[in-house]
């Protein structure tokens, strides 16, 4: 195991580790996410045109730049990216196992400064409730563009996930804590870490690079700064061994998996089935495709990943 890497995560609570899979598999990778983001018949939008690029023409975007409907988490290239072995061996060497499941998670496109967005405050949280202890889960976004300083993307507070026991055992009422895996904090509550040294850090990644962190890590999405032009690309990806996963977790996983659906960050607990076909600003519901565009060949090792096949 790299030491660097590693003894980053050990430390920070996150990682860069670059070059995991190469620049030009990732070049086609976003190329393959823009095909699919132009799939849906309507010729009025234009990558090449940042005036196109309304909720409109879009198929439905969330606020935070995440593709979570339409199938697409299970799309082909999706499914290859998760099975690419570069990235699978980090999370095994981090798990000490080769059995692992993996997450169903998003696509993030990010056309910066899309009309009629409205960019998204600073919005520090956790994926992981306060009544679980010690490390849970451990996250990765693979990068497939330039996530510069001012390209918005992952931020985070360094060495946080160290201090949270603390922080929710001492600074909050334990019986206002909730058992789902996410909490988010107040302006109040970040200033407790802020004094006690903790600095934010925008997370910087280029094509191909993969960054890990922690779940009890305090870290959000960013919004690009005005400088950027960057269409920031990239995919959500989590494992963690399969012997984690109960028979229930298991059985919701393959409900997900059966209606090509998307679920949760967490690949082995957590397990919230998504809706394909996403509510519209207006209230109607958006019916334009329930399934992958581009099916993925369900291989036993893709099965195995998504927990449907037994290792």
């Amino acid at each position: 195991m790299s030491s660097t890497w590693y003894q980053d995560f050990l430390e920070n609570g996150f990682a860069v580790i670059p070059h995991v899979i190469s620049e030009s598999k990732a070049a086609q990778y976003q190329q393959a996410a823009f095909e699919w983001l132009m799939s849906f018949d309507n010729p009025a939008l234009n990558l090449s045109n940042p005036q196109s690029w309304t909720q409109a023409n879009l198929p439905f975007v969330s606020n935070i730049n995440t593709f979570n409907h339409y199938g697409v988490v299970h799309e082909r290239f999706m499914w290859d990216i998760r099975q690419e072995q570069s990235i699978i061996d980090v999370f095994a060497q981090l798990w000490q196992t080769e059995e692992l499941l993996v997450s169903f998670d998003a696509l993030n496109i990010t056309l910066p400064h899309r009309p009629g967005h409205d960019q998204r405050a600073p919005w520090p949280h956790i994926d992981q409730s306060p009544f679980r202890t010690g490390r849970q889960c451990i996250q990765g976004i693979v990068s497939l563009s330039e996530s510069g300083p001012d390209d918005g993307g992952l931020t985070v507070y360094p060495r946080t996930h160290n201090a949270i026991q603390e922080f929710f055992e001492a600074h909050t009422d334990k019986t206002q804590w909730d058992t789902k895996d996410f909490y988010k904090f107040t302006t109040e509550q970040i200033s407790w870490f802020e004094a006690q040294g903790f600095k934010v850090q925008k997370v910087v990644a280029g094509p191909g690079d993969l960054i890990i962190w922690d779940s009890r890590l305090i870290h959000w999405g960013a919004e690009p700064n005005a400088s950027s032009n960057t269409i920031r690309t990239a995919t959500y990806v989590s494992y963690a061994p399969a012997a984690l996963a109960s028979g229930a977790v298991l059985e919701k996983k393959r409900e997900a998996f059966e209606e090509w659906s998307a679920t949760t960050h967490w690949p082995h607990d957590n397990i919230v089935v998504r809706s394909n076909e996403p509510t519209l600003p207006d209230g109607t519901v958006d019916k334009r495709r329930d399934s992958p565009r581009d099916r993925p060949e369900l291989t036993d090792r893709l099965l195995q990943l998504a927990g449907v096949k037994s290792y």
